[in-house]
C-alpha cells in the first residue's frame, strides 16, 4: 500500500519489523502483553496477504496507531465478503488527533478495492469509550445476537437436534438449523454417538458437500482455507468432524485464541457447524459441542461464543438448549459499500 499522510501522521501497511511497537502499545492500552497474538496475526497476514487488512501510524515519535482486520467469506453462512475489526489502538498522547479514523479510512479504501461490503466488530458493553468511537466512526448494532456460556466440564445430553436444513442462501451462523433438542440423558456423554475427531486435508471433499447441501452454495474456497489453517496452527484452530456408518457426516470449524476483538482472557469463537440432513435429529450436533467442550477444557480456554441471527430463532433454541446466553459483547456493523 502507499503511505498515506494525515497531518503530521502517516498511514502505512503494517510490517513484520513493527511487531515490537504494536505489542507495547497494545500493552499499554490493555494492561498485559499480547505478543503471541499479535505475532500471529502478522505471520498469517504474511501467508495469506489477500485475507488481512494490517495498517499503521506513525509520526515522528514512531508507531501512533495500528489497526489490524480480517476478510470474512463463509464464516457464519455469510454471502456477502466482509472485514472483521480485530485490534485498533492509538498512544493516548493521540487522543483527539484523528488517528484513529484516519486508519478506519485506509481500511475502508482498502475494503472498497476488494470488494468488501461492510465492516463487523464487537466490543464489551462496559467499554463505553470504544463504544462511543463506534458511534463516531458511523458504526450501527448488527442485526445478530453473539451468545457464549463458559467452558467446564459439565457434559451435553445426548438428544437428538432436530432438522438440519435451511432454504437456498441463508445462513448467520445460518449453517445449522437445529430445533431445540429432546431430552438429555446426562448418564452417556452427548460425543459417545458419533465418532468425533480432529480435522485433516482428507476430509475437505466431504464437509464441502455438506455445506453446499445445507447452505445451497459452494463454499469450497472458504472451506479450504480454514482447514489449510487448522493445520498450520493446530493451537488456534479447534475444528472437528463427526464420524456415523463410516462416513463424515457433521462438522464444526472453530478457533481459540487470545486477544480477537480486543479480549484478553481465553476465548474460542465457532464459525461455521453443519450436519448432513440424512442424520439430522441423532445428536451429531451435540456430539461435535461436547467434544469441542473437552477440547478446549484441556486447552484451558475459558469460554465459547457464536453469533445467532435474530430471524433464526430454532438456531438460538439449540445454543440456548446447551447453555450459551447473551454475551456481554456487543455486535456492531457499518456498510461500506
Amino acid at each position: 500500500m502507499t503511505a498515506v499522510a494525515t497531518d503530521s501522521t502517516t498511514i502505512r501497511a503494517l510490517h513484520a519489523d513493527d511487531l515490537g511497537a504494536v505489542v507495547a502499545l497494545d500493552a499499554a492500552i490493555e494492561g498485559r502483553s499480547r505478543r503471541a497474538y499479535v505475532e500471529r496475526r502478522l505471520k498469517a497476514a504474511q501467508r495469506e496477504p489477500e485475507l488481512h487488512a494490517q495498517f499503521a501510524a506513525v509520526d515522528g515519535q514512531g508507531l501512533v496507531g495500528y489497526l489490524l482486520a480480517r476478510v470474512l467469506h463463509g464464516e457464519f453462512g455469510r454471502s456477502e465478503t466482509a472485514l472483521r475489526l480485530e485490534l485498533v489502538g492509538r498512544r493516548s498522547d493521540a487522543r483527539g488527533h484523528g488517528v484513529g479514523k484516519a486508519l478506519l479510512d485506509a481500511l475502508i479504501t482498502w475494503g472498497t478495492r476488494h470488494g468488501v461490503r461492510e465492516l463487523r466488530t464487537s466490543e464489551l458493553w462496559r467499554r463505553t469509550g470504544m463504544l462511543h468511537w463506534f458511534d463516531e466512526m458511523g458504526f450501527t448494532l448488527a442485526p445478530v445476537q453473539i451468545v457464549d456460556r463458559a467452558v467446564d466440564r459439565g457434559e451435553f445430553g445426548a438428544g437428538g437436534d432436530g432438522a438440519v436444513s435451511l432454504p437456498e442462501g441463508e445462513g448467520p451462523g445460518h449453517e445449522i438449523r437445529f430445533d431445540p433438542g429432546t431430552a438429555n440423558d446426562f448418564e452417556r456423554l452427548a460425543r459417545d454417538g458419533a465418532d468425533v475427531r480432529s480435522m485433516t486435508k482428507a476430509d475437505l471433499a466431504e464437509i464441502v458437500r455438506i455445506d453446499r447441501m445445507i447452505t445451497g452454495r459452494d463454499r469450497s474456497s472458504y472451506i479450504a482455507q480454514r482447514l489449510a489453517e487448522a493445520l498450520d496452527d493446530a493451537s488456534i484452530r479447534v475444528s472437528l468432524t463427526a464420524r456415523m456408518d463410516g462416513a463424515i457426516v457433521g462438522f464444526m470449524m472453530a478457533r481459540a485464541d487470545i486477544g480477537d476483538f480486543g479480549r484478553t482472557e481465553p476465548v474460542a469463537l465457532i464459525d461455521t457447524i453443519g450436519v448432513d440432513p440424512a442424520y439430522a435429529g441423532r445428536g451429531v450436533g451435540r456430539a461435535l459441542m461436547s467434544q469441542l467442550f473437552a477440547n478446549l477444557d484441556a486447552l484451558r480456554v475459558e469460554r465459547v461464543e457464536t453469533l445467532v441471527s435474530l430471524q433464526q430463532p430454532d438456531i438460538a433454541g439449540f445454543f440456548s438448549t446447551l447453555g450459551f446466553a447473551p454475551s456481554q459483547r456487543l455486535p456492531f456493523v457499518r456498510r461500506i459499500a
